[in-house]
């Protein structure tokens, strides 16, 4: 996976549209399949929990089918590049003490890992308006960028592949 430039403006606006569609189409489906098997499956003495449950779940796999059919629509471009990149975050995170470890060791693809992990975080918290914390990430990719530097290594994110994961 390779770091995109990408508008926020156009980001937070498609981001914004697909949940409000999403949430639409989660109580429009929702509500008449869960009316629909409450009034074909239902007697009087057992409790409708279930079904609204199961009216609720149908929604959800429908909405999920949609989107993953339109995942690849030029609408959707930035939300599926934030939403690959946390992903792809998320296996970072469940190897991060193996990966920090590597890093103290120098190993080369520790870093290029981490490096990768920050300045993605970084355009993800500019995307998000998360600039709680910007000063502690701005001061790991400094401490990163001088250890990579003194060992001649590229600072360019387009290095990392998800496969350098496997060895962690």
């Amino acid at each position: 996976m390779k770091l995109k430039q990408i508008d926020k403006k156009r980001y937070r606006s498609h981001l914004r549209m697909v949940f409000i569609g999403m949430a639409l189409a989660l109580m429009v489906i929702s509500l008449p399949s869960s009316t629909l098997l409450i009034h074909l499956f239902s007697t009087p003495e057992v409790s409708h929990f279930y079904y609204n449950i199961a009216g609720v779940a149908f929604a959800a796999v429908i909405v999920f089918v949609v989107l993953n059919k339109f995942r690849q629509h030029s609408f959707m471009l930035e939300v599926v590049y934030v939403w690959d990149l946390k992903q792809q975050f998320n296996r970072i995170t469940r190897k991060l003490r193996k990966i920090e470890a590597a890093v103290e060791s120098n190993n080369n693809d520790a870093m290029i890992i981490m490096n990768f992990m920050y300045r993605g975080s970084k355009q993800l918290y500019v995307l998000d308006d998360n600039t709680i914390t910007m000063d502690s990430l701005n001061r790991k990719i400094s401490v990163l960028d001088q250890r990579m530097g003194k060992l001649g290594l590229c600072l360019s994110t387009n290095a990392y592949d998800p496969a350098m994961l496997n060895q962690f």
